[in-house]
């Protein structure tokens, strides 16, 4: 029995990158002081993007509302600091596209302390209401997808969720923000959870966490009441352990098939930042306005865990870590394996920016590519199991139509095939190439 309970806590395929985690797991969480110029792009989260509210010219309070959710598959924005709305129009975003968002100057002699609204009355609300509640409050998947929280609470009628799963994997090189909300936050994590849990009508709240993390799994065993229905499930260390398919197969030993969702299974995933994100709101009546932010990378003076205000530019988080170190070549936004090189060190932190990670010449070098020698080791390293190689030929021929065949939509872009490459081919950049291009297709037929 102990043997299969072992197995379970890992999956098949994957790979096992370096940690990169002593810089910033030591590291207590701080705030980033508080700055001139916030830009809040409305379109934070998968979706729809949402609605201005505000007026330019008009003054707004930390944590006000100033924009509603556009459609159900949106959710609202909050002011990060107080302040007046300079400004609604296109900005650079992190892709380096132009798109709508809202500038807000803050006032240099406010205190900025959030107008946190009263507790709310959670037990209370019907379903309906709560979820209603988590879209208004601005909640999204704090893990890097932005996905928004309110949806995967909707769960149709006859499908019932027997477990909350709470992502605490935190597989990603460098990044610690989960594990340091962990830490710090286990009180408010248990809090989160078990408003969660009692709304979904959950029979128990399951925490997953890598081994890596032994300091942070004996913490929240530690406040765990005994009535409580929660137990800490440790998970081997590989990637990507915190794929939401991959926990679920570790955790339960259940296959996710391809194309239906954790619910399909009796299973909601949360990662941690996100059910903090819920107390915080229905506990204390703090919408999501600031997230934690790891600054790490060999290109950074002063690494840390950052509480930042959303929409902060970059250049002030950086500005704060005591700068850029000489050789400096590339900041992506996220994790090195699946984050993006950001355009601009103005452009701002997002809901989904979990990491903000500076890297040298030694690091971003282009290695030379050699042509695919047919070893078979992006298959093997596949969580997906799909065939990453064939996908990347027909991405190099622009054959996008026909990579569709091949499940190309069920690639969540890990990187694992790019990383397990000998012959340095970028596997996970020309895949995702295909994707943007059929995406963008597809929004501009409709």
């Amino acid at each position: 029995m102990k043997t299969l309970s072992f197995l379970r806590r890992s999956f098949e395929h994957g790979v096992h990158p370096a940690h990169h985690k002593q810089q910033t797991e030591d590291l207590p969480i701080q705030r980033v002081p508080f700055g001139k110029d916030y830009i809040m792009p409305l379109g934070q989260h998968i979706g729809v993007p949402a609605r201005p509210v505000v007026d330019v010219g008009e003054r707004v309070q930390r944590g006000q509302l100033i924009a509603e959710p556009g459609g159900f598959v949106s959710t609202a924005l909050h002011s990060p600091v107080t302040g007046t709305i300079r400004d609604i129009g296109d900005f650079r975003g992190v892709d380096g596209r132009f798109a709508p968002a809202i500038a807000i100057q803050a006032d240099a002699f406010a205190t900025q302390q959030a107008d946190a609204g009263p507790a709310l009355d959670w037990q209370s609300l019907s379903l309906e209401d709560f979820i209603e509640a988590v879209q208004m409050a601005g909640i999204v998947g704090m893990g890097g997808a932005a996905f928004p929280a309110h949806v995967k609470l909707s769960v149709p009628d006859g499908v019932r969720i027997r477990h909350l799963l709470i992502n605490g994997a935190e597989c990603e090189p460098y990044l610690t923000t989960d594990h340091r909300l962990m830490l710090e936050r286990p009180q408010a994590l248990l809090e989160g959870a078990e408003i969660m849990r009692q709304k979904l009508g959950a029979e128990e709240t399951v925490i997953g966490v890598e081994m890596n993390k032994p300091d942070a799994i004996e913490v929240i065993k530690r406040h765990i009441r005994p009535d409580q229905p929660v137990r800490v499930v440790p998970l081997k260390v590989k990637y990507p352990q915190g794929a939401e398919k991959m926990m679920i197969k570790s955790v339960f030993g259940k296959e996710v098939p391809a194309g239906q969702l954790p619910r399909d299974v009796e299973v909601n995933v949360n990662n941690v930042g996100t059910i903090v994100a819920v107390a915080d709101y229905f506990l204390r009546g703090m919408p999501l306005i600031e997230r934690v932010v790891t600054v790490a990378g060999p290109g950074v003076t002063y690494p840390a865990n950052l509480i930042v205000p959303l929409g902060t530019p970059v250049r002030d988080v950086v500005k704060f870590c005591g700068g850029l170190r000489p050789g400096t070549r590339e900041i992506i936004m996220g994790g090195p394996m699946m984050g993006r090189p950001i355009a601009s060190l103005d452009v701002p932190v997002l809901k989904g920016c979990s990491g903000v990670l500076v890297f040298t010449e030694q690091q971003t070098a282009r290695r030379k590519e050699y042509p695919c020698i047919s070893c078979g080791r992006c298959l093997e390293a596949c969580p997906y199991f799909l065939n990453p190689s064939r996908l990347a030929r027909l991405s190099k021929s622009r054959m996008f139509d026909e990579m569709k065949a091949y499940h190309v939509f069920d690639c969540v872009e890990c990187g694992s095939c790019t990383f397990a490459c000998p012959s340095n081919i970028p596997i996970v950049q020309l895949i995702r190439t295909a994707k943007d291009d059929l995406s963008h297709r597809k929004e501009s037929d409709t």
